[in-house]
């Protein structure tokens, strides 16, 4: 109270120069602005901010005010301005408006104006407002947009999608990226985390739980897992899930985890090839330094039969000595024919790297296999069951295909039990989706755990019999290999031989 009553003792000047100097300490810019009834603009007050501000100087402020806004304000946002001015005073409502001005040290910068307007009695407006500079909050605005942009444009570019684990609630924000590598609706999703728990494969669940909690016990500095997860499409892709906690609660427990996604698929199936490959390039190496030790001995050891009897032709002098040591000589001759022979074979298996394939009826090709076998079958008194639908087919290169079912075949019958009739039983069917032919027997049987790293070696017999060469079943499990399959092995002494050829197709 006492205030005013000192104010009302002031004159008017001094109660304007009080108000001045009173609004001169606050750093809003303040400004008063009239128009007159013909549309004069005048500017009876600006605080000292607004003319700092807008870098005015002594001739803009002596000027007439609406050149001053037409001089300072963008040429497309002048227009904007003034018809927001319009429509206030029209409506008499409170003025808001964003513009910009371009100044002569700060360049372009955008203001943002309110003001209380009102009406005088000769059709006149009184304004009473204050601007702000809006520059830095739209600059930060437009960095966080341009930096949203080209972040969204990150993760459509790449395989990465985005997860958000609330650890309370096991809420899961999957961003459209992680759900595209699912091949569901590219859009983001907030769910339970069991919307991607339960897709996880079988085998490799829990070395996810264990990995993820590990991480959650503040065990490990980050998550990272490799998983296979079950698409939209019920086939798996390699997923690479990363994460890391980034809020705690005041007791150290987790409360939120961010990670990553990415579909390495194609990345895991190239090293799977890979390692094929070596695989392949190692079994090569394996089988050409068995052949290279095939050849230095078998050869050394005609050479040397040869050596031996040359020199006793050389140092006999009697005939009947002489003409028993050609014929051993001629022997020799002729074994080292058959070795060469086998090893051609083996040169001409190992040579054809491609092999051409067909869709091949395998009932048929067994029921061509066996009126071959029909002679050797019926001197034997072998007993056969075949049990084969007659319409499977295996892609397979036709001689490997007969020399397989030859080579299996001839063995059950050679190897046959001399107090048993012989029995081969001919079976089909799919393990884990794939085919396979078994072949088995009674026969005589082979001690697998002495022999058994040796059955598919060269040149390895295990039973007596005059028409061994040790090379069938050699040459069948590379026949078999060569299309991509492989082949096993159950036998017991006295109770016969199991194989079973499996086709990679």
């Amino acid at each position: 109270m006492k205030l005013d009553k000192e104010l009302n003792l002031l004159n008017q000047e001094e109660k304007i120069e009080f108000y001045s100097k009173l609004l001169s300490q606050i750093p809003d810019l303040i400004f008063q602005m009239t128009i007159s009834s013909n549309g004069k603009i005048n500017f009876p007050y600006l605080s000292d901010s607004v003319i700092e501000h807008f870098e005015l100087n002594e001739e803009e402020i002596e000027q007439e005010a609406l050149s001053i806004i037409a001089d300072k304000i963008l040429p497309e946002d002048y227009l904007n301005l003034m018809l927001s001015l319009e429509s206030s005073m029209e409506h008499l409502h409170n003025w808001q408006h964003e513009f910009r001005c371009e100044l002569p040290i700060k360049g372009i910068r955008y203001f943002h104006v309110r003001a209380t307007v009102e009406k005088g009695q000769d059709n006149s407006f009184v304004l009473y407002g204050r601007v702000n500079d809006n520059t830095e909050n739209r600059i930060q605005a437009l960095k966080l947009k341009i930096s949203e942009e080209r972040y969204q444009f990150a993760l459509q570019a790449s395989s990465e999608g985005i997860w958000d684990l609330d650890v309370k609630t096991k809420r899961v924000f999957f961003s459209s990226q992680s759900m595209k590598i699912l091949n569901f609706e590219e859009k983001d999703t907030i769910s339970s985390i069991d919307k991607w728990d339960d897709r996880i494969h079988p085998e490799d669940i829990l070395k996810y739980k264990k990995d993820i909690q590990l991480h959650l016990d503040n065990k490990t500095p980050y998550y990272k897992n490799l998983q296979r997860v079950r698409t939209k499409k019920n086939d798996y892709k390699w997923v690479l899930s990363r994460g890391k906690i980034i809020e705690r609660d005041d007791d150290d427990n987790p409360l939120r985890v961010i990670g990553t996604h990415t579909d390495i698929s194609i990345q895991i199936e190239k090293e799977q090839d890979l390692n094929r490959t070596l695989e392949i390039l190692s079994e090569q190496n394996k089988r050409l330094l068995n052949f290279a030790h095939i050849v230095s001995h078998n050869l050394r050891s005609h050479a040397g039969n040869f050596k031996m009897l040359l020199d006793i032709i050389e140092t006999e002098d009697n005939p009947e000595i002489i003409q028993e040591t050609l014929t051993y000589i001629r022997t020799n001759s002729d074994d080292l024919n058959e070795t060469i022979d086998n090893l051609k074979e083996l040169v001409d298996l190992q040579s054809d790297l491609k092999p051409m394939k067909e869709h091949l009826n395998l009932f048929q090709y067994l029921q061509k296999m066996i009126v071959l076998l029909s002679e050797e079958f019926v001197r034997h008194n072998v007993e056969y069951s075949i049990n084969i639908p007659e319409h499977v087919t295996v892609y397979y290169n036709p001689a490997y295909l007969e020399s397989v079912l030859l080579n299996f075949s001839t063995n059950a019958v050679k190897y046959s039990h001399p107090k048993k009739t012989p029995k081969i039983h001919y079976d089909f069917s799919y393990e884990d989706g794939i085919k396979t032919l078994s072949i088995s027997d009674n026969g005589l049987g082979i001690d697998l755990k002495k022999h058994g790293e040796l059955i598919f070696g060269m040149y390895k017999t295990f039973h007596k019999h005059p028409n061994s060469r040790g090379i069938g079943l050699f040459m069948s499990k590379n026949q078999i290999e060569a299309m991509g399959g492989k082949v096993t092995v159950e036998s017991e002494v006295g109770e016969g031989t199991s194989f079973k050829i499996y086709f990679n197709e």
